[in-house]
């Protein structure tokens, strides 16, 4: 298949910040592998390698998941996603995407720039437009990843809790986007299974090669990386909408 080994090193990479952070696969696979095969495809392949790699990653940290969060945010995020869907027919995303963006590095800026202190927790009756916000962006951009940081940054003082946390919210995220995709029949084709049945093995390793780096770096060292990453995904995101 052409450029399948370009796409497993992509793949290895993009899986290892994954592993490393709990976040950032798609920002990695999704720009570089466009530079070979179409978008759409793209980011489908990359919603489906996501369920079962940051449901990998949740279980490699099943004791740290914060349960409760993901409760909290899932009726919100049903609704998102039934909002993006209609979203999709109904608006042109640049607008919206350039906001995310620059609120995303916005939320990464104040991050770096703040004391080691715990930040303020957020309440949890917040969850609902949260969990709404999630479903419509991952719907519409296939990233929501950085919004999900953004929220449980917010809720979770312990960094590693909020690495194990962030993939499963991430992963039932997926996962109602990709019902969508099949429903639509975006998911019927040969060459997209083909590809998930190569890439999948590189996926899993990116993962577990990044768990096995997180638990040698500092906490501090930690979340001044997530921060930088959402700081690089907002102004991505922002750059993208612009073009």
């Amino acid at each position: 298949m052409d450029g399948m080994w370009t796409a497993l090193g992509v793949v290895l990479l993009g899986y290892t910040v994954l592993g490393l952070t709990g976040f950032g696969s798609a920002l990695v696979v999704v720009p570089l592998l466009a530079w070979t095969w179409p978008l759409p495809e793209v980011v489908a392949l990359t919603l489906l390698l996501d369920v079962p790699a940051s449901t990998f990653h949740s279980g490699l940290n099943w004791r740290l998941v914060q349960w409760r969060e993901l409760r909290r945010l899932l009726p919100g995020m049903v609704l998102g996603t039934l909002a993006g869907l209609w979203l999709l027919q109904h608006m042109s995303s640049r607008w919206p995407l350039l906001l995310l963006g620059l609120y995303v590095a916005g939320v990464g800026l104040k991050a770096l720039r703040a004391p080691a202190a715990p930040p303020e927790p957020v309440a949890s009756a917040w969850a609902g437009p949260a969990g709404v916000a999630i479903g419509v962006v991952e719907m519409l951009f296939g990233t929501a990843g950085p919004v999900v940081v953004a929220w449980l940054g917010r809720r979770l003082t312990d960094v590693q809790a909020m690495r194990a946390s962030t993939p499963l919210v991430i992963s039932v995220a997926a996962a109602t986007v990709l019902l969508g995709m099949a429903w639509e029949g975006r998911l019927s084709g040969d060459l997209i299974w083909q590809r998930w049945g190569v890439l999948i093995c590189a996926a899993l390793g990116g993962v577990w090669l990044g768990h096995r780096m997180a638990h040698r770096v500092p906490a501090r060292v930690l979340r001044q990386a997530i921060s930088a990453l959402l700081v690089v995904s907002g102004v991505s995101l922002a750059l993208g909408a612009w073009r």
